[in-house]
């Protein structure tokens, strides 16, 4: 089994890179200057506009709560608790949701230069795989349940709900695939059921390698504190 130690430098260098990455492009949004995630002409010259946008991201959100996963990881690499199960699986679920997504559709919508190509390769890149790598590698394990899963889709559903109708009303969409002005309702909420349907195939495979993969980061359950008795942990490594 690998060592805590390892587990705490891994999960720092995670949240050291994500939280450089976060608080350069702040600095750059509040100075007017690139936000990365925007597509090319689309970001407004407003401060207050651009960082409400900015943190509007999927992206962004993502690396957010990667962000404060990794930090309680890197002081305790055996975390637990019933709502930071959730938290950890919204972090684990949403950036790789955000690093196939950024691969397969949103990579070449504008051209980088500078700080933007490094930005670019934390937020989209190393965020994902490093975080991905460090939980086959370190875990911990086991964490997901089923009643986990469920409560970890809340924040997605918030998130389209949210982009949704703050796009009716600004006529703004974080991402092209999104834009009902340009789309209309129809092939904007079938690109949402096609991310949604990827999502529930990535926490079924997460939550199916939770169960099966060997167990890191936690002791065996006490036999005296019967898992059941909470529906946010199953017994046993199943």
């Amino acid at each position: 089994m690998l060592s805590a130690r390892a587990a705490r430098i891994w999960h720092f260098v995670l949240f050291a890179v994500v939280a450089a990455a976060f608080v350069i492009q702040l600095v750059l949004v509040l100075r007017g200057d690139t936000d990365i995630n925007a597509a090319a002409g689309g970001e407004p010259t407003g401060t207050g506009t651009r960082v409400v946008n900015m943190f509007s991201y999927f992206t962004i959100q993502s690396n957010l709560l990667v962000l404060a996963a990794a930090a309680t990881l890197a002081a305790v690499p055996a975390r637990d608790g019933r709502w930071w199960r959730v938290l950890r699986l919204d972090g684990l679920l949403g950036i790789t949701i955000t690093g196939i997504v950024y691969a397969t559709v949103l990579a070449g919508n504008r051209s980088l230069e500078g700080i933007e190509v490094w930005l670019n390769a934390a937020f989209h890149f190393f965020c994902p795989c490093w975080t991905l790598l460090g939980w086959l590698l370190f875990g911990p394990r086991p964490r997901i349940t089923w009643w986990v899963v469920g409560a970890a889709f809340a924040w997605p559903a918030a998130w389209v709900a949210y982009t949704l109708v703050r796009g009716a009303v600004t006529g703004w969409y974080p991402y092209p695939f999104l834009d009902v002005g340009d789309l209309g309702y129809p092939v904007a909420l079938r690109n949402v059921g096609f991310v949604l349907v990827l999502a529930l195939a990535i926490a079924a495979i997460l939550r199916y390698l939770d169960g099966r993969l060997p167990r890191a980061g936690a002791p065996p359950a006490p036999a005296s504190r019967p898992a059941a008795a909470d529906p946010g942990v199953r017994p046993g490594g199943a």
